[in-house]
């Protein structure tokens, strides 16, 4: 029940006789704040608030107990990492970094010297062979090549390898050339 307004002074308790001390005075125009703020919720339908000390609020609180039990106790450092990495955005680059760097071992010794990759953008994998015939291996050896790197990396890192072979030459040079197909007696 709401108290009244106006804040009582006990007479003959100040100094002077007619003011209480400071301290009490305060403390009287805390509760009849407090009175007339819960009476304004009330009006406006509001639940009151119970006080931060209460045995209720205690009772509602959930306290961490022995076991895990949320993001506030402590975490091992690779999950937090993990979850670092993640939420910085930098998890594709990092996995091209460990796939680029690690690539010899990762595919073996013969087709690290024959080929090289080049990039790898939403799980695709580009390779550039050394020659056309080992475009077409690495293009045979796919299925194998995915096992080893998604073992290494992680799942479904790659999805999906494209090789390339040598590029042939180009007839382009500089910034603007003429649309067709180019020069015909070139090559006799």
């Amino acid at each position: 029940m709401p108290e009244d307004p106006a804040p009582r002074v006990p007479s003959g308790s100040g100094p002077s006789g007619s003011a209480g001390r400071g301290s009490d005075l305060a403390r009287e125009a805390l509760a009849a704040a407090r009175a007339s703020n819960a009476a304004r919720r009330k009006a406006a339908g509001r639940t009151p608030r119970t006080g931060s000390g209460s045995a209720g609020n205690l009772r509602r609180r959930r306290w961490s107990g022995s076991g895990p039990d949320a993001a506030r106790d402590p975490q091992p450092l690779g999950l937090t990492m993990r979850s670092w990495v993640k939420a910085a955005g930098t998890g594709a680059d990092l996995t091209k970094a460990t796939l680029f760097g690690r690539w010899e071992k990762i595919v073996g010794d013969e087709v690290a010297q024959r080929c090289s990759p080049t990039s790898l953008v939403d799980g695709e994998l580009v390779v550039q062979a050394e020659s056309t015939a080992w475009a077409t291996q690495i293009r045979m050896l796919a299925p194998q090549l995915l096992v080893k790197i998604n073992a290494e990396l992680g799942p479904r890192t790659v999805i999906r390898i494209r090789a390339k072979g040598p590029a042939g030459p180009s007839w382009r040079f500089g910034e603007r050339h003429v649309r067709g197909r180019g020069p015909r007696d070139t090559y006799g």
